[in-house]
């Protein structure tokens, strides 16, 4: 059975909770690097399957806790994941028609597009090198989100949360 409305933005809620814990968990320094984006990945996914919950002003507020939990400069985040939820949002049409490997493209150029805003952020603050770790949380996020559609998806046919 398919979950109402109050359950499924209950689904959604949890799921971000989730992803910012993921994102700022004590990682070894060899898994720190290709952390992906969990944040990110879960907008994206939300965004595309409940627009007309998930929106750009909900992109925001989630950058905008992202940015006090990482530390980052406030607005950093907020900025990347208003952007990356508004070309969901322009798309998600077409996205729901897509096979889950385009969707995975999709994905990849999302990412590219957020990782090249907060390394051109970072860079505007102080010079920053540029890294070969650059590429490794486009290429894990890019993995992980079958998984992360996956069970994401699997919520749509439960009954009861909890």
């Amino acid at each position: 059975m398919p979950l109402n409305s109050k359950q499924s933005y209950a689904v959604y809620i949890f799921s971000v909770i989730l992803a910012m814990i993921l994102k700022i968990a004590p990682w070894p320094i060899a898994f720190a690097e290709m952390n992906p984006d969990w944040v990110l990945l879960v907008l994206i996914y939300w965004s595309v399957n409940m627009p007309e919950r998930v929106g750009i002003f909900n992109a925001f507020f989630i950058g905008l806790l992202t940015d006090v939990l990482t530390g980052r400069l406030l607005g950093e985040y907020a900025l990347v994941y208003s952007l990356v939820c508004y070309f969901c949002l322009n798309s998600h049409k077409q996205l729901r028609h897509f096979p889950l490997l385009q969707h995975c493209v999709f994905v990849i150029i999302n990412l590219t597009l957020s990782q090249i805003l907060i390394f051109w952020m970072e860079n505007i603050q102080s010079i920053t090198q540029f890294q070969g770790a650059f590429w490794q949380p486009i290429l894990t996020g890019t993995l992980v989100f079958p998984i992360i559609h996956w069970l994401l998806s699997r919520t749509h046919n439960i009954r009861k949360i909890f």
